[in-house]
């Protein structure tokens, strides 16, 4: 072991008062200097007694193996995902007091980490930095450590501290517990320095212990998602904001989980009531003076979405809100929908503004025959899915909805294929002739996919089928009167091939009545209902009497790709999920990988050419973001975990090794 450089006198000697302290009170000496905390006081008996720990012999910051690290934070990598922004939010308040954020596991181990880059050295030494062990067993009476034995919140202030050379810190941690209650983690903050008044921590306790339960409630919400649940709380006015208390129930009213607030009234009732067992999970009636369908109706039956129910325990006034599966179960799925919107149009999205403006325009349009309307967005966004709910929603959903691909008729066939001929019209056509597309569209809609490839002289054509509402058959003598509304959709600049004499523009005036502008889905703010309502469309397509599932990894994965694609890729992505998975539950590993391993491709633009691979710095510099933690990269590339292994294997990236 390297020799330590001499400390200061000064700070030898506190740290020589310091172990007499300790000693002192292993001995059973009561003299002023002793922490006054009872908490604190057990823990260095612990310390002494039970784990046997020197305070003559300070131990050397204990950091495990990276391996070791890695298999900590995939252990808890679904709690990580939910509280990073948590974790983020608190360590902006704290940041410039001097502070540094820790999340540890239940057994200690650091895990999550924020802090000054330029205090890296003094913050590794001190054991502030991720893969640090405070484990009490190990690194004495501290806060993580003693929070985790006690389970609750702590201030170990200075001299607090069992280690003497902790004796300059001050930590304050809160423990995260799971749905069942029981410690899954610990949210700390501590500084290398601060002032000697231990009530200058008051309030770090307090912020602390804020938001420990916000990452716990958003952790709870999170695994219970699929579930009905109430929102609850003493004060009307902080019910939908801020409720306090989560309670997951049955359809039927039972009891499946609760958060803090709702175990402590579940626990008070078990205590009134002692036929009941500790692990009885009650009905929600037996909590509440109320009927679940009461609880029910609460969205649909009151203005306000809430209701007040008196607890039986002790007779205080409830306000209850009633919050919804995330995923609606298919006799709700109607329901769920916008009022203000045909179901048709409503379908198209949930809270994205961009799709909010295309459906409202797209309502006001849809019994307007005579305004075109030209929907114009990327390959693959839903044009062709907008033009039908256009039709289906408005006064001639009863006509036919003929949809035409300009790209994809040969240039040769179009016009007949467009405007039909007559028998004999050209050698190799049908004897008979054939009916035009725009004909069968009569009474109906017609729509027009990527007009930006029709060609110039079948534009002509079309302006003159517009402004006289006929079309006039290859080899005909006589117009057929047509009543069509007609739609047009494009992904291409219109105005800069009107520019380059490749689009006529009185048909561009022509066509575009209206426009409706799609967003790419990567833009999307609605993208989870998006990539749910195509998996359900996927689902419903493929038929069969069991309903699949999305697992949460494979949505994070989903929620982080970018789709150059649009909705086409993604609903070619979870076709191949659901064809090549071997369960009922879709995971990430069952996403193609050509499509999500995309995004460890990326280009890294910032790197001038000539120095190197972009996707080795890409994936190197994520790596090292996220302290080569293989989960959390792969779900923010949006991949699976072996997607990236074997992207390290092939660029001959290997992790370092941070023994401590």
């Amino acid at each position: 072991m390297p020799t330590q450089p001499p400390l200061p006198a000064r700070l030898q000697s506190v740290q020589r008062q310091h172990i007499e302290h300790v000693f002192q009170l292993g001995e059973g000496l009561d003299v002023p200097q002793l922490p006054a905390q009872a908490t604190i006081r057990r823990s260095w008996l612990r310390c002494l007694n039970e784990y046997q720990l020197d305070p003559t012999r300070p131990r050397p910051t204990r950091v495990v193996p990276q391996q070791t690290l890695i298999e900590h934070r995939e252990s808890v990598d679904e709690l990580l995902h939910v509280a990073r922004a948590g974790v983020d939010q608190l360590y902006q308040q704290i940041a410039q007091l001097g502070y540094v954020l820790l999340l540890t596991d239940h057994r200690g181990i650091t895990v999550e980490f924020r802090g000054d880059p330029n205090q890296d050295q003094q913050l590794r030494k001190a054991g502030l930095y991720l893969g640090a062990d405070w484990d009490e067993r190990f690194a004495g009476t501290c806060a993580v450590g003693t929070c985790l034995h006690d389970r609750q919140a702590i201030i170990c202030h200075r001299q607090e501290h069992f280690d003497a050379s902790h004796i300059s810190l001050t930590c304050t941690a809160a423990p995260i517990a799971d749905p069942q209650g029981n410690v899954m983690a610990v949210l700390d903050i501590s500084a290398l320095q601060s002032p000697t008044q231990h009530e200058s921590q008051n309030f770090s306790l307090s912020l602390v212990t804020l938001y420990a339960r916000m990452i716990e409630d958003a952790y709870f919400l999170q695994r219970y998602r699929d579930c009905l649940m109430v929102r609850l709380d003493t004060s009307r006015e902080f019910v939908h904001v801020n409720g306090r208390g989560l309670i997951a129930i049955e359809e039927n009213g039972q009891v499946i989980a609760a958060n803090a607030v709702g175990r402590d009234l579940i626990a008070e009732h078990q205590r009134r009531w002692p036929p009941w067992s500790p692990h009885h999970t009650p009905m929600l009636g037996e909590l509440f003076e109320c009927e679940i369908a009461d609880v029910l109706s609460i969205n649909s039956a009151t203005d306000e979405q809430l209701r007040a129910f008196r607890a039986r325990v002790d007779n205080t006034i409830y306000f209850i809100s009633l919050l919804e599966p995330r995923r609606p179960r298919p006799a709700q799925q109607a329901q769920s929908l916008p009022s203000s919107l045909p179901g048709a149009l409503a379908r198209l999205g949930a809270d994205d503004p961009a799709m909010r403006k295309v459906q409202k325009l797209a309502e006001r349009l849809r019994n307007e025959a005579s305004v075109n309307v030209l929907i114009s967005g990327e390959t693959g966004t839903g044009k062709e899915v907008v033009a039908r709910a256009l039709h289906d929603s408005g006064n001639r959903s009863k006509g036919p909805f003929i949809a035409v691909n300009c790209a994809a008729i040969p240039e040769a066939l179009i016009e007949s294929e467009l405007f039909g001929y007559e028998p004999g019209a050209f050698t190799g056509g049908r004897s008979k002739g054939m009916r035009g597309l725009i004909p069968q569209a009569h009474g109906g809609t017609l729509f027009l996919d990527e007009i930006g490839d029709m060609p110039l002289a079948l534009q002509t054509r079309l302006l003159r089928v517009l402004a006289e509402r006929e079309v006039m058959p290859l080899g005909a003598n006589t117009p057929v009167k047509v009543d069509i509304r007609v739609i047009t959709a494009t992904h291409r600049n219109i105005d800069a091939m009107i520019e380059q004499g490749e689009f006529r523009e009185d048909l561009y005036y022509r066509l575009n009545g209206a426009q409706l502008r799609l967003p790419a889905l990567r833009e999307r703010a609605d993208k989870l209902y998006v990539i749910r309502q195509v998996f359900n469309d996927v689902v419903n397509e493929r038929g069969g009497s069991h309903s699949p599932r999305l697992r949460a990894d494979a949505i994070s994965a989903l929620l982080a790709y970018a789709w150059p694609g649009n909705i086409r890729q993604l609903k070619n992505a979870l076709a191949f999920a659901l064809a090549t998975s071997e369960s009922d539950e879709i995971t990430v590993h069952d996403l193609p990988e050509q499509c999500l391993s995309q995004r460890i491709t990326r280009q890294a633009p910032s790197l001038p050419a000539g120095t190197g691979s972009d996707t080795d710095h890409t994936l190197l510099e994520m790596l090292k973001e996220h302290y080569w933690n293989i989960s959390a990269v792969a779900r923010a590339l949006g991949v699976s975990r072996p997607t990236v292994y074997r992207q390290m294997q092939r660029q001959g990236i290997v992790p370092p090794n941070w023994q401590g």
